[in-house]
């Protein structure tokens, strides 16, 4: 399975770029490509960001200014693999075990998309999407539409497939006594948007050397 980082946001909230902020002595996007290697994974960049070729490989979106569907997009065709794991780069709250075990229900499912729900909102920014899903996707972004669960949402109509999208409260709540999760359930999917939240960060995400992943 290949594994991408989407980090191709204009940070405005947050008034300075997102991918370099700071964590623990880490920039954030180090961070989260270093939760992927730990995983055994090769991690790519996705966006239009050449300045951070210095961390991993960037994929450069096919479609300017249209958001991380067109990160996806992007990753797809140059994909060699038929799943494919997707995180932002401002998640840093997601233990790795939790993505470890996203994996393997994809794997095992071989659905064309693998999407977890937190609360009422489905997070599709951290999924694993198959790469049958981008000719459908390619063709919302050349008919405008940009959003990601909609571009989703068509291209798995149109190819007579489902969705599996699964409650993250279940996972959390029956993982085995060996999964290091911490931080809580309810910092997974806090993104760090504003300088607010980044000045909570190191209390949200904690920091990699007092979380290893086994």
């Amino acid at each position: 399975m290949n594994a991408f980082v989407l980090a191709g946001g204009q940070s405005r909230r947050m008034g300075r770029d997102k991918a370099l902020l700071v964590v623990d002595g880490y920039a954030l996007i180090e961070f989260m490509l270093d939760k992927l290697r730990r995983l055994g994974l090769d991690p790519r960049i996705c966006g239009v960001r050449s300045d951070l070729a210095r961390f991993a490989d960037v994929v450069p979106d096919n479609f300017s200014q249209s958001g991380p569907l067109a990160g996806i997009e992007g990753a797809l065709a140059v994909s060699d693999s038929e799943l494919n794991l997707f995180v932002p780069v401002d998640l840093p709250g997601l233990p790795a075990e939790f993505l470890r075990w996203l994996m393997v229900r994809a794997e095992t499912s071989r659905s064309v998309a693998t999407i977890p729900r937190y609360g009422d909102r489905l997070q599709p920014l951290c999924a694993v999407y198959s790469r049958r899903l981008l000719e459908g996707l390619r063709e919302s972004l050349v008919a405008g539409r940009r959003k990601v669960m909609d571009g989703i949402r068509a291209s798995a109509l149109d190819l007579g497939e489902s969705i599996d999208a699964f409650d993250a409260e279940c996972i959390a709540a029956t993982a085995p006594a060996a999964w290091p999760l911490q931080p809580p359930l309810a910092a997974w999917f806090r993104n760090v948007n504003t300088p607010a939240e980044y000045d909570a960060l190191n209390t949200i995400a904690g920091a990699k050397s007092r979380h290893p992943i086994s």
